[in-house]
């Protein structure tokens, strides 16, 4: 047995910590979405009683507008979590494939760029955005469109990921389509991309996660209660009353998970093959 832990179950013994750090939290939130009571001190890890109330309450209370708050919160992930796989693709291409004046001063301008939140403009942004919101109403503050281009100054950061995915592509290819008289958008389009589909799965996934728990920025520039996104509108419920709310904001969670979920299992083929290619150079 001594041998046994030394060598292997004190492995097992992390995991099984490690497991329980991850699912206990989880299992209290579903505990709480669950209780009728929804209160702080009579929710447990282990559900003693079942009701649905709280998902009734979500979605019928005119006064937290869920629903809306959930296609908000949709509309937003969709547009920036396409923008800035297309924009990063766009870039990663040119670093991976073309030779061009500044190309390395470029790649470590943008990992220098990443290093800093996009937290310390939000003072700049503020007022940038309030002033063009007197002149363009749509995109000032309040505005769906305003806070998704306030989220889109990061379309960049998945350069690095993709370009590492775009160098394992052989160069073979671009020189044979380029034989038969492809330009650099027909090879990019029906030959480099269509190869890359488990490093744009992954970067999308990463990009849609970090968008729908976004809530820093969104505070700031969504205060309207029609305009809020989940993240907002379930800290505002929660914020209310912290012990007698704790149902709702719970079942809210849930919900708010679920696409995340969905999305993950739809692209779980990809993920593996994402996140190790590019990792190990030929």
């Amino acid at each position: 047995m001594r041998r046994w832990w030394r060598e292997v179950g004190w492995r097992h013994a992390g995991g099984v910590v490690a497991v329980a750090f991850a699912v206990i939290p989880v299992l209290y939130v579903v505990s709480a979405s669950v209780n009728p009571l929804g209160t702080v001190v009579s929710t447990g890890v282990i559900p003693t009683s079942f009701s649905l109330v709280h998902f009734q309450s979500l979605f019928g209370e005119p006064s937290r507008p869920f629903p809306r708050w959930l296609l908000n919160t949709t509309v937003v992930c969709v547009v920036v979590t396409a923008g800035q796989v297309f924009c990063s693709a766009l870039a990663a291409y040119a670093f991976s494939r073309l030779k061009f004046r500044g190309r390395r001063g470029g790649l470590l301008s943008l990992l220098l760029i990443q290093m800093f939140p996009q937290f310390l403009a939000v003072v700049a942004l503020f007022t940038m955005f309030t002033e063009i919101g007197e002149v363009a109403p749509a995109l000032g503050l309040n505005t769906l469109l305003g806070y998704s281009l306030v989220l889109m100054g990061g379309a960049l950061g998945q350069v690095w990921l993709i370009k590492g995915f775009f160098d394992t592509i052989p160069r073979q290819l671009d020189e044979a389509a380029m034989m038969d008289g492809a330009g650099h958008a027909t090879i990019y389009f029906r030959i480099v991309l269509p190869l890359a589909r488990p490093i744009l799965a992954v970067t999308g996934l990463l990009a849609f996660v970090s968008v729908i728990g976004e809530f820093l920025m969104a505070s700031i520039f969504l205060t309207d209660t029609q305009v809020k996104t989940l993240a907002v509108g379930l800290y505002g419920i929660i914020e209310s009353d912290r012990s007698n709310n704790l149902g709702v904001f719970a079942a809210g969670a849930l919900m708010t998970a679920l696409p995340v979920v969905l999305l993950f299992q739809y692209l779980q083929r990809y993920i593996v093959g994402g996140l190790t290619a590019g990792s190990v150079k030929d």
